[in-house]
C-alpha cells in the first residue's frame, strides 16, 4: 500500500508542474463530456452494481439517492463539465497591481494550489466535477471516494485521463485510488504531506471528524451543514411558506437544506399553520418548542435541546420561536455550523442586521438556503463548502481553487 499511495502522489505531484493553456484546458474538458454521453450504459451499468451493493450493505436511502446516477442526472454532470469548460481560466490573472514609491511594481497572481487530495462518500457527481475544476484551475487531483460508488467513480475518472492521454497531456492530473480499503484514507491524511498541498472532505460528519483528526495537510471543508431560515415579523406568508417549503423539502439530503427554522413569537399564530402544514402534508416530521405547540393545529413533537443541534439530512425539522432579530442571530451564532442561514422580511434594516451578524459563511435574504451551491453561485459547480473561518468559504469553485504570489519589478532598484 505505502509504494502504490507513494507513487500516486509523485505521479501528482510531477503533472502538477505542467503549465496547461487555457485553450488545451476546455479541449480536454470538453472531449471529457463527450466521453460520458459515448460511454452512457457502461456508466449507468457501473452505477446499478454500486447502488445493488449499496442495497446490501443495508445504506439508507438518502444515501442511495445520493449515489445514483440516471440518464437525467448524467444530462447535469455533462452540463457542469461544459459550463467549467466556458468560465474564464483562473490562472495567471493579476489580481492587484501597483507602484511604490521606491520604485518596485508589484502584482499579486494567481496560481495553482498544486495537488489536492478529496476524500468523499456516496455521491459519484462529485468525481466528474472535481476533476474537472482542479484540472481547470492548474491543479492535479487526487481521489478518493466511498467503496459504495467505486464502479461509477472508477469510470468517470478513467474517462477523464483518456481524454487527457487523447490530448497528449499528462494523465496523473486526475488519479483515482481504485480501493475500497480504509486505510488509503489514513495514509493520504497521515504520511503524504509531501504530495498533497490541500484536502478536501466531502461526505456524513463521521467521515469530516476523521478528516480532521488525523490529516497533518491543510484541510477545506464543513463539518455538517445546520442551516436555519428565519421568518421575521415583517415577513411575507406567501413567501415564507413558498421559501421554507423550499428549503426544507426540496432535496432533504444536501448541506444547504434547512434544519431549523425560526419563527418570530409575533407572527407565530398567523404565520405557523399554513407554513408547518405545507411541510407536514409533504410527510415532515416537525419538532417544536410548547409557545409554537399552543398555535399549531397539526401534529408536533417536543423539541428537545439535541434538537437545536440536529442535521436530519431527512424530511424533519426543528422549529422555534423567538422573540426578535437579535434572538434569531444569537441562536444561529450558538448552534449553527457557519454554513447557511436565511432571513425572510420585507424589512431591509432588520435584513442588513441578520447579513452583517451571522457568522454564517453564506448569509441570505429572502432566499432558500438550497441555493448554496457553487453551479448556483455561477462558479460551474464546486468541490465542496467551506465554513472555514479563513478562506476559501462558501461554494469552493474554480476561483477558489487557486493561490497567489507577488510578482515584483524594478529598474534595478537595491534597498537602502
Amino acid at each position: 500500500m505505502s509504494k502504490y499511495m507513494r507513487l500516486i502522489g509523485q505521479n501528482a505531484r510531477k503533472a502538477s508542474l505542467n503549465k496547461i493553456n487555457s485553450k488545451t484546458k476546455n479541449k480536454i474538458l470538453k472531449r471529457y463530456a463527450f466521453l460520458l454521453g459515448q460511454e452512457k450504459q457502461s456508466i449507468l451499468k457501473a452505477n446499478q452494481k454500486d447502488i445493488q451493493f449499496a442495497l446490501g450493505k443495508g445504506l439508507k436511502s438518502n444515501l442511495i439517492e445520493r449515489l445514483t446516477i440516471d440518464e437525467k442526472k448524467l444530462i447535469g454532470i455533462k452540463n457542469s463539465i461544459d459550463k467549467i469548460a466556458n468560465l474564464k481560466d483562473p490562472v495567471d490573472t493579476t489580481l492587484e497591481k501597483w507602484r511604490r514609491p521606491n520604485g518596485l511594481t508589484i502584482s499579486r497572481v494567481s496560481i495553482p494550489i498544486g495537488v489536492i487530495g478529496v476524500i468523499y462518500e456516496s455521491r459519484p457527481n462529485v468525481t466528474s466535477d472535481v476533476a474537472s475544476l482542479c484540472f481547470k484551475s492548474g491543479n492535479a487531483v487526487i481521489l478518493k471516494g466511498g467503496s459504495e460508488a467505486i464502479n461509477t467513480n472508477k469510470i468517470l475518472a478513467k474517462l477523464f485521463r483518456k481524454s487527457l492521454r487523447e490530448n497528449k497531456v499528462n494523465e496523473n492530473f486526475i488519479q483515482f485510488i481504485d480501493s475500497k480499503d480504509r486505510k488509503m484514507v489514513d495514509f493520504m491524511l497521515s504520511r503524504m504531506k509531501d504530495f498533497i498541498d490541500v484536502i478536501i472532505p466531502r461526505g456524513g460528519k463521521n467521515l469530516v471528524k476523521r478528516v480532521q483528526q488525523f490529516s497533518n495537510v491543510p484541510i477545506i471543508g464543513h463539518l455538517e451543514g445546520l442551516c436555519h431560515t428565519f421568518i421575521d415579523k415583517d415577513a411575507n406568508l406567501k413567501m415564507a411558506t413558498n421559501i421554507t417549503y423550499n428549503a426544507k423539502l426540496r432535496n432533504t439530503s444536501i448541506c444547504g437544506a434547512t434544519e431549523t427554522i425560526l419563527i418570530h413569537e409575533k407572527i407565530v399564530k398567523k404565520f405557523c399553520n399554513p407554513i408547518l402544514k405545507k411541510l407536514e402534508e409533504n410527510h415532515c416530521k416537525i419538532y417544536g418548542d410548547r409557545f409554537l405547540k399552543k398555535y399549531y393545529k397539526g401534529k408536533i413533537y417536543p423539541a428537545k435541546e439535541k434538537d437545536w443541534s440536529t442535521e436530519y439530512l431527512s424530511a424533519a425539522v426543528s422549529v422555534k420561536t423567538v422573540k426578535d432579530c437579535d434572538d434569531a442571530i444569537n441562536h444561529i451564532n450558538k448552534y449553527g455550523t457557519m454554513h447557511t442561514d436565511s432571513i425572510v422580511t420585507k424589512n431591509k434594516k432588520t435584513a442588513n442586521k441578520f447579513l452583517k451578524n451571522v457568522k454564517s459563511s453564506i448569509a441570505m435574504h429572502n432566499t432558500s438556503t438550497q441555493f448554496a451551491d457553487g453551479g448556483e453561485f455561477g462558479f460551474g459547480g464546486e468541490v465542496g463548502i467551506s465554513t472555514n473561518t479563513l478562506p476559501p468559504r462558501g461554494p469552493v469553485g474554480l476561483g477558489q481553487l487557486v493561490s497567489y504570489k507577488y510578482e515584483i519589478v524594478s529598474n534595478g532598484k537595491t534597498r537602502k
